[in-house]
């Protein structure tokens, strides 16, 4: 018979050390908490004690923010559509069923398989958004659409690609000796994407951490992605909704712009760099200035996607010179910039004269200050909802450039009128108290973006500084021509951030 093993004493060791720590660590916890059930000294169990109430967690600023009264209050009139739904739906039918003949007839005369017809379909998210186009902004306050829609935009794939309809104007043309190029600078494309909604792509020009120069003229500033983004959030926050649903999203630009394309001048402009990145530009930067491409990383690029608007067909739009525009030259200045009572001059213009323009007018410089956009040359507005219509904040992409230099002359509209809607001063009231601090709820709104982070802090906490600046220039108008006269009511029923705060439970 074998002997007995040595090494059996030191397992029988090992396995009581194992029982004493499960009886230490599991079984005597549980036991106390089933015996702390129990009085001391009581044979008799004692009675169930009430539940304690879950700690306060201090809701998302955000979530604070959209849940105040400001942001809950009914618009002042009834909702007027933009677009019959039925109307909307046989356009669009016309031109999925176009498109889809032209791609066919386009493959087969390559030899290329035939793919599926492109399907429209009525519950598409971007068609729901442009449904949901009101009198009072782009998208209600809350709106699944505008969630399904920036998801799409992050997602679907994409079935073409084209140059914007101004650069395709040019032509391939350009001025060198312009000041301005239309196209020069930046580089715009429109994307038709799986379910046949349309994205403007602005790809990356400028780092995060770069700041434009500051002898560069604004009208030559590169347009950023970021800025787009950026915009749109800030839209959102201020409870303008004029800005429409942008999100970033990272492009192959082999794959879903090159390989997409019908262009021939937009396939021709592609090239791979010393570096082995996949790279295009615009016809017009070719002839003028090479450096302007764009590159991949290899292939994957930067960029912003900024939903259609619907077709000019279904719903018209206006562009008009903004009455504080900037002189677009190296030399001179515009009226307004040289005479501090040029508001007066504006108000006897119709129809800045007897309609809620002027007060849009405002909304937009206040918008633009915040970004430190100083290219509104021109706004656009829907025809249908006539002179009383909302102002759209399109082009926002030369916002964000200097957080160090807040330009006091984008407020002009606002310090030579000394007048404001009073729904637009409760709420930058309530952004710049601590508990929703607009750089808050700002860095809390972009990290929902795929391409956070949008913004540096730098950036961040200039939108703190310029929203003072812009409190401090409606207080200075309140202290000489009194609330009253600037202070214009557009709410039925105006409440006070200070009065009404929100109160969630979480």
């Amino acid at each position: 018979m074998p002997g007995p093993r040595r090494d059996r004493p030191a397992v029988l060791l090992l396995l009581g050390a194992l029982l004493a720590a499960d009886l230490y660590f599991h079984l005597w916890p549980r036991a106390r908490r089933e015996l702390g059930r129990v009085s001391p000294g009581c044979p008799c169990p004692a009675a169930p004690a009430a539940p304690r109430p879950p700690l306060p967690r201090a809701a998302p600023a955000l979530r604070r923010l959209f849940a105040h009264p400001l942001y809950r209050a009914a618009p002042p009139g009834p909702a007027e559509p933009l677009l019959g739904a039925r109307e909307a739906l046989r356009y669009y039918r016309r031109k999925a069923a176009r498109w889809n003949r032209r791609h066919k007839l386009y493959r087969q005369e390559l030899n290329l398989t035939l793919p599926a017809p492109l399907p429209l379909r009525a519950e598409a998210a971007w068609l729901q958004f442009q449904l949901g186009i009101s009198r009072d902004g782009l998208y209600p306050r809350s709106s699944a659409a505008v969630s399904r829609l920036l998801r799409d935009l992050r997602h679907l794939p994409t079935v073409s690609a084209d140059y914007s309809q101004d650069e395709k104007a040019l032509l391939g043309a350009c001025d060198c000796s312009q000041v301005v190029k239309p196209s020069g600078v930046h580089l715009k494309l429109v994307l038709r994407f799986q379910d046949f909604g349309k994205a403007m792509f602005k790809p990356m020009r400028q780092k995060r951490e770069e700041e434009t120069p500051e002898d560069f003229f604004y009208f030559v500033d590169f347009q950023r992605h970021n800025a787009e983004i950026a915009a749109f959030h800030l839209d959102r926050i201020l409870d303008f909704r004029r800005v429409p649903p942008t999100v970033g999203r990272l492009i192959n630009v082999t794959k879903e712009i090159l390989e997409v394309t019908k262009n021939e001048v937009l396939q021709s402009v592609f090239f791979v760099s010393p570096a082995s990145n996949v790279c295009f530009f615009a016809k017009c930067p070719y002839m003028c200035k090479t450096e302007y491409a764009v590159c991949g990383s290899p292939h994957l690029l930067e960029g912003s996607l900024s939903a259609f608007l619907p077709s000019l067909n279904l719903a018209p739009r206006l562009s008009i010179p903004n009455p504080w525009i900037r002189s677009y030259s190296f030399e001179g200045k515009e009226e307004w910039e040289v005479n501090p009572h040029y508001c007066n001059t504006v108000r006897e213009i119709y129809p800045y004269s007897n309609s809620n323009r002027l007060l849009n007018i405002v909304d937009m410089a206040i918008f633009d200050f915040l970004i430190g956009n100083m290219d509104r040359h021109h706004y656009e507005m829907f025809t249908k909802f006539g002179d009383d219509g909302f102002l759209l904040h399109l082009d926002n992409a030369r916002g964000f450039g200097r957080h160090s230099h807040d330009e006091l002359s984008i407020l002009a509209p606002l310090s030579q009128c000394c007048v404001i809607k009073r729904s637009t001063w409760l709420r930058l009231q309530l952004l710049a108290e601590p508990e929703y601090r607009l750089s808050e709820v700002m860095r809390e709104s972009l990290l929902q973006d795929p391409l956070a982070p949008v913004l540096t802090e730098p950036h961040l906490l200039a939108l703190d500084r310029r929203l003072q600046l812009v409190l401090d220039a409606v207080g200075k108008c309140i202290d000489t021509f009194g609330e009253a006269t600037v202070v214009a009511n557009d709410t039925a029923q105006p409440q006070s951030p200070a009065v009404h705060r929100a109160k969630l439970d979480t």
